[in-house]
């Protein structure tokens, strides 16, 4: 009897371990598939690009980043709350909300570093948008910052 349950323990034990190992490796195919970390990828980019275009210093960059993080999630469930929406309504209401974050940015950051802010976080947008369409890496006006 109890070399049965020994067996059935054994073959149990060996069931649960081959289960484990299975999601082990299916887990770490699927984090390995390419595009799986496409957003981060992006964001990363979007801090390099941002931080180098608004020189900021090691103090600034500390004080901003939470705040810009806050910023994006903010106007990212916005958009995702009023989709359907009214179009100009919900552009009235991001630019409310950037309006409202211009004044912790130029707490942060001072006035000039805030306004180029916005226009640097457009011109990533634009440098991203070319980097899409062309993805082979065709040569680009050279006027253009890339990323």
């Amino acid at each position: 009897m109890i070399k049965k349950l020994s067996k059935k323990l054994l073959l149990l034990q060996k069931n649960i371990l081959f289960f484990f190992i299975f999601i082990c490796f299916l887990t770490m195919h699927v984090s390995a598939q390419p595009g799986a970390h496409k957003g981060e990828r992006v964001h990363a980019l979007k801090i390099g690009f941002i931080t180098h275009r608004l020189d900021l210093t090691p103090d600034e960059a500390q004080k901003f980043w939470p705040v810009f993080n806050t910023y994006e999630n903010e106007i990212r469930q916005l958009i995702l709350a009023n989709k359907g929406g009214d179009e100009l309504e919900n552009e009235e209401k991001v630019l409310n909300l950037r309006k409202r974050f211009r004044i912790e940015f130029t707490r942060i950051l001072g006035a000039a570093k805030a306004s180029k802010l916005f226009i640097a976080e457009r011109d990533f947008r634009s440098a991203l948008l070319r980097k899409l369409k062309n993805p082979q890496n065709q040569p680009q006006d050279s006027r253009k910052e890339s990323l």
